[in-house]
């Protein structure tokens, strides 16, 4: 039967874009489901400021009534400024082990983003790297961690099949925690903080406590992540979006912030206790017991996943990575957690990376993103450009 795309034009299409991960991943058993509340609002204009400065497609693949894939197009135009480039993004691709849908939905996404000019094709990579990206290429059995996707093996394939090839690969460490901070490691941290008289550690117990630190916090990663792939400055909305997306499920133990002498955020590190089995249970929705569900899965959990962390320029190669992260090791030692999830970090960031594998982390699993050039049809006149685009809009 003939494979049909259209877009995400309504309430009902979107609903079925958000919900159709939890029919193909039904028996799926490492699949998490995304927090649904989220979702609604992520994908909906009015509320992810993202779309202000982004172009954005949402298609879905229907074999007669029934959908069978989806893929969003997203061309970030703020970031391709920045960066002199032309390049458009595809994720949230799902589909069951269908070759043909899955080349349908690419080649749509293709042809849009050529008829905006684009020059090449980039994914699964969405707003920015705060969002979920890259595909699982090794360790398919191992848990997934919140904020990154959780693929089956084929999807590779089938990409590998169409042309597409490795942009960049991000890999993840999981090390275990020891029962005692190794001897050569504390060290370092104390000669830091001997090196560095006015520097402060800041720690808390409360969530409310955090909140006077977002922007700070927020402010730190702009000025750091520079050079981290995709990544997008955040506006002052966005920082406080973002928090609110995530502090209600934060543990406060495990959030290091330095200060120095002027109380000014000069460093952080932020981690939270692995929630996957509370979200699993709660189906995705925080009410009228998920949430409850999910803090008790945090309570529970023996791992740690680190999800962000940032030196200041300024205060960079002098230690202070340490003193955090012996102060995390205290924390996760006295919330009985065994073990620690690095989260994604790009091959080619050699520091870190050398201080993961100095802990005794090993490398288990590994996520890429892929590319693609764009041919560019020489023949389409501007007239037919504007014919075409109009095959993806709604109306």
């Amino acid at each position: 039967m003939e494979i049909l795309v259209k877009p995400v034009c309504n309430r009902r299409d979107l609903r079925k874009f958000i919900h159709l991960p939890a029919k193909i991943h039904k028996d799926h058993q490492n699949w998490i489901p995304p927090l649904y509340s989220d979702e609604w609002e992520y994908f909906n204009p009015e509320k992810n400021k993202a779309y202000e400065y982004s172009d954005v497609i949402l298609l879905l693949a229907y074999r007669g009534n029934q959908v069978v894939g989806r893929i969003a197009g997203i061309i970030n135009r703020k970031y391709n400024e920045l960066h002199q480039e032309n390049h458009a993004r595809f994720n949230y691709l799902e589909a069951w082990d269908d070759r043909e849908v899955i080349q349908v939905l690419i080649r749509h996404v293709e042809d849009w983003a050529r008829i905006k000019g684009m020059e090449k094709l980039v994914g699964p990579l969405a707003f920015s790297d705060k969002d979920p990206q890259g595909y699982l290429i090794s360790g398919f059995n191992e848990t997934i961690s919140i904020a990154t996707h959780c693929n089956f093996e084929y999807l590779i394939g089938h990409l590998d099949a169409m042309g597409y090839q490795k942009d960049i690969d991000l890999v993840v460490y999981k090390l275990r925690i020891p029962d005692k901070t190794p001897e050569l490691y504390q060290k370092i941290a104390e000669r830091a903080n001997r090196n560095n008289p006015g520097i402060k550690l800041l720690e808390f117990t409360r969530r409310k406590d955090l909140k006077r630190w977002i922007r700070p916090i927020f402010t730190l990663i702009n000025e750091t992540f520079t050079e981290i792939y995709g990544f997008m400055p955040f506006t002052l909305e966005e920082m406080d979006d973002f928090a609110n997306r995530y502090l209600l499920i934060m543990d406060p133990r495990y959030i290091k912030v330095l200060l120095n002498e002027q109380n000014e955020a000069i460093a952080f590190v932020i981690g939270m206790p692995d929630i996957g089995k509370g979200i699993k249970k709660s189906r995705g929705y925080l009410l009228p017991f998920g949430i409850l569900q999910i803090l008790i899965a945090g309570r529970q959990s023996r791992q740690l996943n680190l999800l962000l962390g940032a030196v200041h320029p300024h205060y960079q190669n002098r230690g202070l990575d340490t003193i955090m992260g012996e102060a995390m090791l205290v924390s996760a030692r006295k919330g009985n957690l065994e073990y620690v999830d690095s989260h994604l970090e790009m091959e080619t960031n050699t520091r870190v990376r050398a201080e993961m594998e100095y802990m005794g982390g090993e490398v288990y699993k590994i996520y890429r993103i892929f590319g693609k050039s764009l041919e560019m049809n020489s023949r389409d006149t501007a007239v037919e450009r504007l014919r075409q685009l109009a095959e993806f809009e709604c109306g």
